[in-house]
Formats: C-alpha cells, structure tokens, sequence
C-alpha cells in the first residue's frame, strides 16, 4: 500500500511539472446543483490516501477495546515506545503523502484560478448580449407602442362612428314607434268613433250595435271599450257645457252615447257580477278571476269587492250571529263572568281570525287589487260582527242608578269593557298580520269603544265609591252582628262601658289598595296618551285617598268616643268628703270599673293608632311603587298628587292628636286617683318612734309605676318616631307637674323626706324608659329639691346655689317642711331670697 501511495505521489509531481501535460483535476460541473466543499475535498484525496479510510474503520472497530494503544487524530495507530524508537533511529518520514497532496492542492488551486477567469471570460460575454438584446427589445417595444396608439385612434374614431350610427338608428326607431302609435291610435279612434256613434244613434237602442257588445268570449275588449268611450262621452258633454253656458239654441251633443254607455254598462256588470256569484259557489277561481279582472273595468272594480265581501256567509247568515253571542255570553238567563267572557271572546276572536285567513287565499287569488278587498273585509269584520257581540256584551250602566252589587255593580260592567277591549286589540293585531291593506285598524278598533272611553274616569270613580260603601255597610251588619251574639255589657252599678268599638283593619285597607291596583291597571289600558294617563291615575288615587282618610279617621274617632265615655263614667263617680263609708266603698269600685274601662279604651286607641300608621304606610308604598311613576312624565303632576295625600291625611292626624291628649288626660286621671286612694300622710311623716326609716317606695309610687309600666306598653308597641317622643315627653311633663301637685298635700319630716326621694328616684328611673332629655332633667330636679325635707334649717341656703332655676318650687317645698313654722323658716329665708335677688 505505501508503494502504491508512492507511486500515485510521483506520478502527481511528474505531471504537475508541465501543466498542459496534466489532466484536468476539477471541473466546471463540480460546482453545479447542491455543491459541498466536504465532497469536493474528499474527490480529491481519496485517491491518495486510500489507507485512511481503512484505517478509519478499523479505528472505529477497536474504539472500544482495551489494548493500551492510542488512535493518532489522523487516524494511523500510536505504535509502543520501542517501535517509536526503531522508527526513529529509520529516519523515516512520518506522513509520506504529503508532497502528493500538497502538489494536488496547488494544481487544485490554479485550476480554480483558471476556471474563474473562464466564467469571468463568460459572465462578460453574457453581459454584452444582454445589452445587445435589451438594446433590439426596447426599440421593438417603442414601434408596438406606436402601432397600438394608431390602433387606439382607430377604434375611436370606429367608437364615434357606431355612437353616431346607433344615435340616428334610434332616433329613426322612436320616429317609427311613435308614428306606429299613431296609426294605432288612429285606428283605435276611428273603431271608438264607430262605437260611439253606434251608442249615439237613439235613445235606449242597444240591439244594433256590432257584434263585440254581444259576444261573451270578448266581454273583456267589451268593457274596456265602452268605460273609454263612456269617459270620453262624458268629458266632451262637459266641455261643450262650458262653451254653450249661456247659448239656449246648443246643439245636441252625446247625450244620447252617455245615457246608452251606462245602461250598456250596468247590464255588462250584472251579467259579471252574476258569473262571478255562479263561480263562486262552484269555487272557480280562475272564472272569479277573470270576472274580477273585468270588473275592475268600472269604478276600479268597487262593485265587485263590496258584493264579495257583502255575500259571505259571516255578514248575511243569522244563525253565525246567534253562536258569536251563545259562544261569548252563554245560556240567556244566566250571568256572564268576566273570564268566562274572556275565553269565549278569545274563542270567537280566533274563529275569525281563522275564517279571515281562509278569505284571505281566496282574494289574493282571485282579485287584482287584494290589499283593498282585504281592508274592506276587515273593516266589515269590525264594524258588523264584532260590534254586533260587543254590543250585547257591554250596556253602558247608568251614573244615576248604580246596578246594586248583587248583580256585581260598577265593577262588573268595568271588568267587561277591559276584557272586550284587551281581546278586540288582540284581535286588530292577528288581523293586522292576516292582511288588511291600507285599513288603520287600531283607528277603526278604538272607534268601537270611544263612547265608552269617554265615560271612563267617571265609571271608574263611581265604582271605587260603590265598592267602598258596600264594603262599609258589611263591616257595619258583621259589627251589629257581633253585639247582637255577645250582647252589649250594661252599666250596672254605673261602673262599666259597652263593648269595644270595631277597630281599624289593615286588612280592608288592603282591599282598598287592591281595588285601586285594578282601576289603576285600566287606566294604564285605556289610557294613551301620557297625559291622559296621569289625569285618570291621579283621579283613582283620589278616591283611594279619600276612602283611606274617611275609613281610618272615623276608626279613631269611634276609639275616641270610647275614650270619651271612659272620662265621663270618671266624672259621674267623683264624690265629695262628706259621704257615708258604704257610699264611699260603692262609689270606689265604680271609679275601679271606670278605670278598667279607661285602661281599655287607651289600649284600643293604640291600637287604632298602630293600624293607622300602618295603613297610612301601605298607601305611601302603593303610591311610590305604582302610581308615581306614572305621575312624572308629566309635569306637575306628582307633586299634586304629593300635597293631595298630605291633605286627605291631616284630618286622621288631627283625630290621632286629639285622641292622644285624651289618652294623657285617661292616664293622668288614673295616676291621680291611685295618688290619692294609695297616699297616706303617714308616708311622708313617719312617727319619730326609733324604729328605722323605711327606704322602700311608698305603696302609691309602686301602684302607679306599675299602671304606667303596664299601659304604657301600647304606646311603646304602637307609637314611632318623633310621634312617640313627643307623646311620651307631654306625658312626662304632665306626671311631673301631677306629682308636684300631689305632693303639696302633706307635711314632711326629715324621715318623709328621705321616703320622697326614695319614690322620686322611682319615678325618675320610670321615665326614663321615655328617652326624653328635658323629662329626666326635670325629676333630676326633683331629687334635689326632694332635700329641703332633710337638712338642717340652717343649711338650706346652700342647697340651691348651683341651681337657682328651682327656686320657686323649693319655697313651696320648704313650706311643706314640719318645722317650718317651729323654726320661723318664713323669716329666715325671706331675707335670703331677697339678698340674692
């Protein structure tokens, strides 16, 4: 192998010594297509190293063992040390090929130099016949050019020519078109001339006219004809009116043709209109057709569409009526309901909707003009058969004489008018879909309910009343009722009152919100327009104002007749102080039954007073969720409505305020009787006998605080807000001034003293409960002046120091003392008061 590899290297240095002598070792081709510098380098040596390919694979085949011999980079084995050592002391070279391979890489090299310089040599070449072929190309481009715009000048002039040719060839054909209808028209004259002249001869003689007039296959060119004629007829009589006006000797003009043409005509239409009915029957639509094309000849086809829809069964047949009422009212004798109505209003309502839509095919098959014939069906749907059921649905009750309520009053005639009106709407509107042509449907539709409309509010308003007076009569019979079952409590012995009165029920001033909710839903049917709307809403509201006002007033006032009559049995019992002791002891246990008798009559005035407040608080709910939002679009109107409710409230608001003060004075009278049956002047002037003060509250303080505990109760549950502070601040300034009162009828010591505070602390920790700032102050006071009872005489000038405002009432105190009069405080004090003031 290392001869051969020899061998092959001087060969190469032979050759290349002469370079025409040596073959070609690259080539032009090599550098074509998808060229790699990899596979050119290896074209090259593979020749010459052909061992390291082998010793490449082999190397690859003894990578992995473990020989303790090395893999030189260039692929040849690292032999062991000695043969190193022989090798070298050889002398021999180590890699003899490489003066083969360096001679091939510099013939490589100048061979590439060659070839560069040939495609240079070639790439200038091509260079010059690109500039010569460009150079021929733009020349033959600029003489197309000119030929194309030669070819441009041509086929314009060619275009204008056409255009100039297609001008007059139009021209000529209107000139030829306009000169055929001409003689067209001509002709036509001169046939209509004939015809008329023919209609012209005498009068009332159609039996010589030409046999077009007779002929039923032409009946169509007939009618034409004789409407042209007969309108031509009539123009040229009214023309020559015009010129004669005034010219008695006027000749006869076509009088004669005009009286003829239209009798000539009307026989035409009735033979027509009788085909059409013939073939109607027989369900020829194409025969109805061509009648109903003819038709249209005269007047636009009017006759025709109003005898179609004048024969249908539904217009002319009785017994279709009698069902339309059978079907909607049901049996004669018995009552119609409103939703009985409403279904078979819906069920009638959509038998003709049905039977519309089946007409409906037919016309659109069978006449020219359909929208028409349809808007005239459908107006004489409305207007006969509708109105005939709304008719003897709906009479109109009579303002003066109410129906009674038996026969289900205002109301039912009302439910009535909104079901027909809510159906018949339904019913426009299916219709409208249906097909009515030009017809205004809603129009006609509310034409059938404007006399009812128009009286509307007034029915409404009257209803409201009617429902609230049948509702007051049947809360009076339940209330007799009642006292007739449980009888009424006498007043023996004087003592008692009668039975409760009927109190006020949240639960009727529900039911007069609901019916207001349902007038309310009427109006907003009935009513359009926005302006409309909210006259009506406001005049509904009204009279829910006023039956709430009037229902809930007269409830407290009949709480403050019990009130009333609780006070004057107080009165009737009052006794003067020289009484027998049985008179005494009788005359106690009235006061006693008296005094139930207030304590019930206050609890049911609270009572009154809650369920107003919460009836008062259902209509303002009602008014802000239902009625003010139809009452603001239009201005004004809400704050009306506003000042109208505060109005019709005020007159309960008075009778709830007068009735309160009553319930103070009720309370107030009982407080004092308990003072003074319970006080004894022991209470407040113990006997100095050693024995301990007594620091419980007297048995009159504990009385009364229970009867207020226990009463005040109602107040607490029915009153609110400011109306419950301001009741219970007047109550407490009545308890305080009642006390001080009370409380100037004994004498004190200091024992009593200490008692009295003890029964102001109670009655201070009492009101308390009332959350009244000025209240608490004022028996904060009390406490204070409560010591003039117990210090000493010398130290009363300084109790009231930091408090002078309660002054006044310490010198009536102090004048309550024991030893006021022992101890000359009269004198003593007079000059203090005086030295401050």
């Amino acid at each position: 192998m290392k001869e051969s590899r020899d061998g092959i290297g001087h060969d190469r240095i032979s050759k290349s010594s002469s370079v025409s002598s040596i073959p070609l070792i690259l080539d032009i081709d090599d550098f074509k297509g998808d060229f790699s510098f990899d596979a050119l380098f290896g074209n090259l040596v593979n020749e010459l190293l052909p061992s390291f390919q082998e010793e490449e694979a082999d190397s690859a085949d003894g990578h992995g063992n473990v020989s303790g011999n090395d893999t030189l980079p260039n692929g040849h084995k690292r032999a062991s040390s000695d043969a190193i050592k022989f090798t070298q002391g050889l002398a021999a070279p180590l890699f003899p090929e490489v003066d083969a391979l360096s001679s091939l890489f510099k013939d490589s090299c100048r061979e590439l130099i060659d070839l560069r310089k040939q495609i240079d040599d070639r790439l200038f070449n091509l260079k010059k016949e690109l500039s010569v072929q460009d150079s021929k190309h733009r020349k033959t481009l600029a003489e197309l050019e000119k030929g194309v715009d030669g070819l441009f000048d041509s086929f314009a002039r060619l275009d204008s020519r056409i255009s100039s040719v297609g001008q007059t060839a139009a021209k000529i054909g209107d000139h030829l078109q306009s000169a055929d209808a001409q003689r067209v028209t001509a002709s036509q004259t001169i046939d209509l001339i004939k015809y008329l002249m023919e209609f012209n001869s005498s009068p009332g003689d159609l039996m010589e006219l030409s046999p077009l007039f007779s002929d039923d296959s032409r009946v169509a060119e007939a009618a034409s004809i004789a409407e042209k004629l007969r309108s031509f007829a009539e123009e040229d009589i009214g023309r020559q009116g015009i010129q004669d006006m005034g010219n008695a000797n006027a000749s006869r003009g076509l009088e004669v043709a005009v009286a003829n043409l239209q009798d000539y005509c009307n026989e035409l239409e009735n033979r027509l209109l009788s085909r059409f009915d013939a073939a109607s029957q027989r369900r020829e639509l194409s025969t109805m057709s061509e009648c109903a094309k003819i038709l249209s000849q005269f007047n636009r086809g009017t006759s025709a569409m109003q005898h179609y829809v004048a024969t249908r069964p539904m217009f002319i047949d009785v017994e279709v009526m009698n069902a339309d009422v059978r079907l909607v009212l049901g049996d004669q004798g018995s009552q119609a309901s409103p939703s009985n109505v409403a279904r078979g209003l819906a069920s009638l309502y959509k038998e003709i909707t049905d039977t519309v839509r089946k007409e409906a095919a037919t016309i659109t098959a069978v006449f020219p003009s359909p929208n028409y014939v349809m808007s005239i069906l459908v107006q004489r749907v409305l207007e006969q058969r509708v109105t005939a059921i709304l008719d003897k649905l709906l009479v109109k009750p009579s303002l003066v004489n109410l129906p009674p309520m038996e026969e289900g009053g205002l109301l039912l005639y009302l439910r009535m008018l909104a079901v027909a009106y809510e159906k018949t709407q339904e019913l426009a509107r299916d219709l409208r879909t249906v097909g009515c042509g030009d017809l205004d449907i809603e129009g006609v539709t509310e034409c059938l309910f404007t006399s009812h409309k128009e009286e509307y509010p007034e029915h409404e308003q009257a209803s409201l009343g009617q429902l609230y007076q049948a509702k007051m009569e049947e809360l009076r019979s339940e209330s007799q009722q009642l006292s007739e079952s449980s009888g009424t409590i006498g007043r023996s012995k004087g003592a008692s009152v009668a039975s409760s009165p009927q109190q006020i029920s949240v639960t009727v001033v529900t039911e007069f919100v609901r019916w207001n909710e349902e007038a309310l839903s009427r109006c907003t049917l009935f009513s359009s327009q926005p302006a409309a709307l909210a006259a009506n809403v406001r005049a509904v509201f009204t009279c829910l104002l006023d039956q709430v006002s009037q229902y809930i007033t007269e409830g407290l006032e009949r709480a403050r007749d019990s009130l009333t009559e609780a006070a004057a049995l107080r009165e009737r019992f009052v006794l003067g102080t020289s009484v027998s002791r049985r008179v005494a002891a009788a005359a106690a246990s009235a006061a006693e039954a008296a005094a139930a008798a207030g304590e019930s009559s206050f609890r049911s005035f609270m009572v009154a007073v809650q369920r107003c407040g919460s009836s008062v608080a259902i209509v303002q709910q009602y008014f802000a969720n239902s009625i003010s939002r139809l009452l603001l679009p239009v201005d004004g109107a809400h704050a009306a409505s506003c000042e109208e409710m505060a109005t019709a409230m005020s007159s309960a608001e008075a009778a709830a305020y007068k009735g309160l003060q009553q319930c103070i004075e009720t309370v107030m009278a009982e407080v004092e009787r308990l003072l003074s049956a319970e006080q004894k002047p022991s209470d407040y002037k113990s006997p100095d006998d050693g024995i301990a003060p007594d620091h419980r509250p007297t048995n009159a303080c504990t009385r009364v605080v229970a009867y207020l505990s226990r009463v005040l109760e109602a107040a607490f549950t029915a009153l609110e807000g400011l109306n419950k502070q301001a009741f219970l601040t007047e109550l407490g300034n009545r308890l305080h001034k009642g006390l001080l009162n009370h409380w100037q009828k004994f004498t004190f010591n200091p024992s009593g003293g200490l008692r009295l505070k003890r029964d102001i602390t109670e009655y201070g920790e009492f009101v308390r409960s009332f959350n009244a700032p000025s209240v608490d102050e004022k028996f904060e006071l009390l406490g204070i002046m409560a010591n003039v009872f117990i210090v000493a005489p010398e130290s009363l000038s300084t109790l009231f120091e930091g408090t002078p405002s309660i002054r006044k009432d310490a010198q009536r105190f102090i004048q309550l003392r024991e030893d006021y009069k022992s101890a000359k405080l009269a004198s003593r004090l007079s000059s203090l008061w005086a030295s401050s003031t």
